[in-house]
């Protein structure tokens, strides 16, 4: 007994380790941001290695604040990001509650084909949209930022799998008290998957929180864009200001950081429900 206690303990204490040297492997990179954006370029030159910074400076927190439209770069993030995340786990999950709690014909070959989109980059399709957005005069606008943005076949099948998930008991009993198709995507589906719901918000607003190409090519104003396109502006020809492009990136990360540690319950719940494991 004490040699199979002994033996539990061990393997708890190398599992801690584990966890911790896997923990710090993912966290330097992040320390090393925070610290490119407080160096100085020859202090970045003379030792990129170096974690922190030998002469602290606010240059690249000032040069974020002070060269661009900030308030407004930030307030386009969180239009585009959160109105497109709001969009799809609409359509998614209406998508995915046809596919999963009724009955039509063809009803697997549309799944299959919603799948295989999944093999097609967003970016082969960004000429098309593009010239879609330019005849309907939706270049430089938020409607054109979030519409061509607001489904995804990954959340269709993310969310399909909750709700196949769902005993088909809680169907048959709303129809008994006279629901309908709508009452019960409404007000029995989607309160029971809200785990699957909070995963697919997690996954899609960092993914598209963090988009460069689109926001770049459907805006040309700076006061248009989103923060990741706008520090573009930093990096030219003539050189690369390394510590307001990390600082940027540093201040473009709080908002994806406070959303995860709000919502990481619920997502690593959603995740195992929707058979990803």
């Amino acid at each position: 007994m004490r040699a199979a206690g002994a033996a539990t303990r061990a393997g708890a204490a190398l599992s801690w380790v584990v966890i911790g040297v896997g923990g710090l492997a993912m966290l330097v990179p992040f320390l090393w941001m925070l610290g490119v954006a407080f160096r100085t370029s020859p202090d970045l030159y003379a030792d990129p290695a170096r974690l922190w910074p030998v002469h602290w400076t606010l240059h690249g927190v000032r040069a974020v604040v002070d060269q661009l439209p900030f308030g407004q770069l930030i307030l386009n993030t969180f239009v585009f990001a959160g109105g497109a995340t709001l969009l799809l786990l609409l359509f998614d999950s209406m998508t995915a509650f046809a596919l999963s709690r009724l009955r039509f014909r063809g009803q697997n070959a549309v799944f299959v084909l919603i799948l295989a989109t999944l093999m097609v980059p967003f970016q082969v399709t960004v000429v098309p949209v593009f010239l879609t957005l330019f005849h309907l005069g939706w270049l430089n606008s938020y409607q054109g930022l979030i519409i061509p943005r607001a489904t995804s076949a990954l959340g269709i099948f993310l969310l399909r799998q909750a709700f196949l998930s769902l005993p088909r008991e809680l169907d048959d009993a709303s129809r008994i008290d006279g629901a309908g198709n709508l009452t019960l995507y409404w007000r029995i589906i989607l309160p029971n998957a809200k785990p699957a719901l909070a995963s697919l918000f997690i996954i899609q607003f960092a993914a598209l929180w963090n988009d460069f190409l689109w926001p770049l090519v459907v805006t040309n104003d700076v006061h248009m864009q989103t923060l990741p396109a706008a520090l573009t502006l930093f990096s030219s020809q003539s050189g690369v200001d390394h510590a307001a492009l990390m600082a940027g990136a540093a201040i473009s990360l709080a908002p994806l950081a406070i959303a995860f540690i709000a919502l990481q319950r619920y997502f690593v719940q959603g995740v195992a429900n929707s058979g990803i494991k």
